[in-house]
């Protein structure tokens, strides 16, 4: 595992297994020789290359884009009826030109844990003793680039390197012929590709966008074969350009633009073959096509599924819409809208979590359901329509999901107070969240660092604890 990179000078053996294969030579040297030197230098490492031992070896991230309502999904509020029409004290909800808002949705009780979710998720119901619900959530600001960022990068300010490109960097990847982060994305989102960006990392670790408004594998991914060359023409071709790009690079050992160039070209090699399968649907049954749902979003979850099957250790899913780009943001009509949203998340994400499951891959995938931060409680006036009222940005207190990958299953974790407003019990910052997950594949997010600029940076910055409490021991 990668904690820093070396001074400027002429690149010694370590750093060369560093720089090779993504970083991954390291984690083969310390794994396989446990020496002093890789002990020092990386903390103290298992044999698989990790700090302590993993429980998730992948993440799928199901964002949300535009943040649901904790209200109407994950977090029941009875209080709120009644308060119906009353406005919210305080000097943070001094805007709020309308009262309190119950919600319209019946909320019940499922499995044996008991885990109480809205009348939206009857699929996602049946896996309640999967799930492990965060209710305590809060994050800094309620607006959504800044939101984005944060949930995204651990930093509210672009360009920091994004949650998977940090999780690739400490651990590389298990296929050499995928990418080891891929996002799947119809369209582009607010703030768009600095989402998914490597940063300062080196270029290797940037997320690989793939449009999943499409549904050829041809169309997924540009320029996945060449229109004229073989297959061992191709090989060849890029022998000679890895040779010449090698000679380049003898003059120039510090330059990681030029590193990252020629790990691009080889896994863009690679990929041809790779891809062709792992993003063709056509090879899944028409029943579990049917059973994710011929969606945009339907199909990015069997793509991620897909995808970790293959060895992709991060995988991020957006749900973005064509006409709208910030599908869960219901400021207006906003019951209307979580109706279409969650009948639509509510399907893909159940065939996910039945499939990893059935398939024993839920052991060790730790899947994210959420967005960037919650809803109001209280209503937001529709002045086009006063009968469909929708909720505004909301950032100190909302819910998530995580299941599979380490977390304690069937858990209801956290709480906000009566109404809804504020995260009071089971406290969980986003840095909270992030150094958590890092810790669930194995990585001490303290000693996950990456030099640049003259200091050490990390996912977490100086922030950040592991919530032990939702993990298994």
């Amino acid at each position: 595992m990668r904690t820093h990179i070396s001074p400027s000078v002429a690149p010694s053996r370590r750093d060369m297994l560093c720089r090779s294969a993504a970083g991954f030579g390291l984690l083969g040297l310390a794994g396989a020789t446990m020496s002093n030197a890789a002990s020092s230098a990386f903390g103290s490492l298992t044999s698989e290359g990790t700090h302590f031992p993993a429980k998730a070896r992948r993440v799928i991230f199901l964002f949300m884009n535009g943040a649901p309502s904790h209200v109407d999904t994950f977090d029941p509020k009875p209080e709120l009826a009644k308060v119906a029409g009353e406005k919210p004290s305080g000097k943070l909800f001094k805007d709020a030109k309308a009262g309190y808002l119950p919600s319209p949705f019946r909320f019940y009780r499922h499995g044996q844990s008991g885990i109480q979710m809205s009348e939206l998720f009857p699929r996602l119901a049946r896996h309640a003793d999967d799930l492990c619900v965060l209710r305590g959530m809060h994050t800094d600001v309620p607006n959504h680039e800044p939101g984005l960022l944060l949930m995204s990068s651990g930093h509210q300010q672009p360009v920091r390197p994004s949650f998977g490109s940090w999780a690739s960097y400490g651990l590389g990847s298990e296929n050499a012929n995928l990418p080891s982060f891929v996002v799947l994305c119809p369209g582009r989102p607010v703030v768009g590709p600095q989402l998914w960006s490597s940063g300062f990392l080196p270029g290797q670790f940037q997320g690989v966008s793939v449009d999943t408004n499409h549904t050829d594998v041809n169309e997924l991914i540009a320029n996945l074969n060449h229109p004229t060359r073989t297959r061992d023409e191709q090989r060849k071709q890029l022998d000679l350009i890895q040779r010449l790009n090698r000679l380049h690079q003898a003059d120039r050992p510090e330059d990681p633009r030029l590193e990252s160039h020629i790990q691009s070209l080889e896994t863009a090699f690679q990929m041809q073959r790779e891809a062709t399968d792992a993003f063709d649907l056509k090879r899944e049954s028409l029943a579990t096509q049917v059973r994710y749902g011929d969606t945009p979003y339907g199909r990015s979850c069997l793509l991620a599924r897909r995808l970790v099957e293959r060895g992709v250790r991060f995988v991020q899913v957006y749900y973005v819409d064509k006409g709208n780009k910030q599908p869960w943001d219901t400021h207006s009509n906003n019951d209307g809208g979580h109706r279409r949203l969650c009948a639509d998340s509510d399907q893909g994400t159940a065939a996910l979590l039945h499939d990893l499951k059935e398939r024993g891959l839920l052991d060790d995938t730790l899947v994210i359901w959420g967005g960037e931060f919650g809803r109001t409680p209280y209503a937001q006036v529709n002045d086009n329509d006063k009968q469909k009222p929708g909720r505004d940005h909301h950032h100190t207190g909302f819910s998530m999901f995580l299941a599979g990958g380490g977390v304690r299953a069937g858990l209801t974790y956290g709480a906000t107070d009566e109404f809804g407003m504020n995260a009071v019990e089971g406290r969980m910052h986003v840095h909270d969240l992030h150094a958590t997950v890092l810790h669930l594949m194995g990585i001490d997010h303290t000693k996950l660092t990456y030099r640049y600029s003259g200091r050490d940076f990390r996912l977490t910055d100086v922030h950040g604890r592991v919530v032990n409490e939702i993990c298994n021991t």
